[in-house]
């Protein structure tokens, strides 16, 4: 059986969108996405420097255009199930039916304006801990006014808070940690910082024509599986202001069964993390369309 994966913030790279353009129909299909959204997709995807893609406003919805792409680039295929990584979670909502890919470019413009505004009140950002046991880590966050806020199984932990909180746990690392690492993301994204993001979200989200997952849709909140539109569309809206729990993602991945794993562009964190996690399940990253012709050779076999 095969997981169709897309990756959330941080995962962006300048220039990363450009030989996707090539592709026919794609400069077309961005183009359209970005009249509908008032943001120059094409552009940030292909000239923008680091800064620029990371403003929280670019980042999502270039994420969610990239791996609508390079899914569609896959060709007709039908994934025993789909996920997504925070942001990440709209490309896969799309994918399965429940939003049309314009309503899911609105939905993601929206949210990464509304977390953009949140993050604004306050300095605050997300770092990744290497090494350590959960189970040690998490209780000296707290300590430290921090929240684990991506729990990505294989060990890895993402805290989330004030400046003065990272710089702390810089200081003080839980024991067995090795080194904490900044991401390129402009906020304290699935904490209590985002709150304020919730309320124009539950309003964007009330005029979405949505549908039932075609496809077997595995939650951020709690790993578990959602049949009904209605909800995909609740836990998008209350996630980003609740942790990431990417680890229960994959722990039902092993109890669907899953044997393969094809990450969208930009790809190769949530391969990363699955190599670790879910030995035995072959994994491939989409980066470029060099990677297609593998990828639909792993469809083909696991689907």
């Amino acid at each position: 059986m095969l997981v169709l994966v897309a990756p959330g913030q941080g995962a962006q790279t300048p220039g990363f969108l450009t030989p996707w353009l090539d592709l026919p129909g794609a400069a077309d299909r961005l183009g359209a996405w970005s009249d509908a959204i008032g943001l120059d997709l094409a552009h940030y995807g292909t000239q923008g420097d680091a800064d620029q893609i990371r403003d929280t406003a670019v980042a999502q919805p270039l994420l969610v255009a990239a791996g609508l792409l390079s899914a569609s680039a896959l060709g007709d295929i039908t994934p025993g199930a789909v996920a997504g990584h925070s942001v990440g979670e709209i490309t896969a909502a799309a994918y399965a039916g429940v939003l049309s890919d314009d309503d899911a470019l609105r939905l993601v413009r929206k949210r990464g304006l509304a977390m953009a505004e949140a993050a604004a009140v306050t300095e605050t950002g997300m770092a990744a801990l290497l090494g350590g046991d959960p189970e040690v880590t998490a209780p000296h966050l707290e300590k430290l006014g921090l929240t684990p806020a991506n729990v990505n199984g294989a060990g890895q932990i993402v805290a989330a808070g004030t400046k003065e909180q990272l710089a702390a746990l810089e200081a003080d690392k839980p024991e067995g940690v090795r080194k904490v690492v900044a991401l390129k993301v402009a906020g304290a994204f699935h904490t209590h910082h985002m709150a304020p993001a919730v309320s124009q979200l539950e309003e964007a989200a009330r005029g979405l024509d949505t549908a039932d997952p075609r496809i077997t849709y595995v939650s951020n909140r709690d790993g578990g599986t959602v049949a009904t539109g209605a909800e995909v569309i609740s836990r998008l809206v209350g996630q980003v202001a609740n942790p990431v729990r990417w680890d229960l993602c994959m722990e039902t991945f092993k109890e669907l069964g899953v044997t393969a794993l094809v990450e969208v562009c930009p790809g190769g964190t949530l391969t990363g993390l699955a190599k670790r996690a879910l030995p035995g399940v072959k994994t491939l990253a989409v980066k470029t369309p060099d990677d297609l012709d593998a990828a639909r050779t792993l469809v083909a076999e696991y689907s």
